[in-house]
């Protein structure tokens, strides 16, 4: 377990008979590498102005993580990039919807279709994001050590785009997000493949994410070492 906002420098919370030099390490995403500004509320909010449309943020955060929820896991079986992307943008498009229906808000966009385009381009970017100030420092820390890093996230094809501009790309090995897996955090599966990139065993490699359940008791669960970043 790392308290506070201590990137792998905390107290861990894993099997005690496990290596204290891991093969690699994964992280999560979002809420472990980098998060929101303010909320994903005020982000939706701010682009709707663009349109606009003036909603509060905390009534757009609430009913966004409730469409987020009911949404289930964004793991797809479709191999093929262009069909992949559609996938995604399909996924993201109906929570989006379902969000501001839950506002009685849909009826305020002229054309929601191109809101969305522009939403959907806009977490793509680095506006929205900001990156944990421990970050850097951690994986500083583990690179100088020669310890590979990959990313394991329940994210899509964004993700790329997203490294890129934080300047976070450059220091992982392997990148494994659900879209692209074909299966999500808690499975094990998504584990198995991000193990297979890096040809090592589960006992050998650590995961690091701030979801109690999908990143530690799912890591734990596959046989790696977890570890529970709670920020905040």
């Amino acid at each position: 377990m790392c308290g506070g906002c201590r990137l792998a420098f905390g107290q861990k919370q894993g099997a005690s008979n496990m290596s204290d030099r891991p093969s690699v390490i994964f992280l999560d995403a979002v809420g472990t590498l980098f998060g929101v500004q303010g909320s994903v509320g005020e982000q939706y909010a701010k682009v709707a102005t663009r349109f606009g449309v003036d909603l509060p943020a905390e009534s757009l955060n609430q009913a966004f993580f409730k469409s987020f929820k009911a949404a289930g896991s964004p793991a797809f079986p479709e191999r093929d990039g262009t069909a992949l992307k559609a996938k995604e943008y399909a996924w993201w498009f109906d929570i989006a919807r379902q969000t501001f229906q839950q506002v009685d808000a849909l009826h305020q966009f002229a054309d929601f279709e191109a809101f969305f385009a522009e939403l959907f381009a806009y977490f793509a970017t680095i506006s929205p994001w900001e990156v944990y100030p421990d970050v850097p420092i951690a994986l500083k820390h583990w690179q100088q050590s020669g310890i590979p890093l990959g990313v394991l996230s329940n994210f899509d094809s964004r993700i790329y785009s997203v490294l890129q501009g934080l300047e976070l790309l450059d220091y992982f090995a392997s990148i494994t997000i659900s879209t692209e897996a074909g299966t999500a955090k808690p499975n094990r599966q998504i584990f198995e493949v991000a193990l297979h990139k890096h040809k090592c065993l589960p006992q050998d490699a650590w995961h690091i994410g701030d979801s109690f359940a999908e990143d530690y008791e799912a890591s734990q669960k596959a046989g790696l070492r977890g570890i529970w970043l709670r920020r905040g």
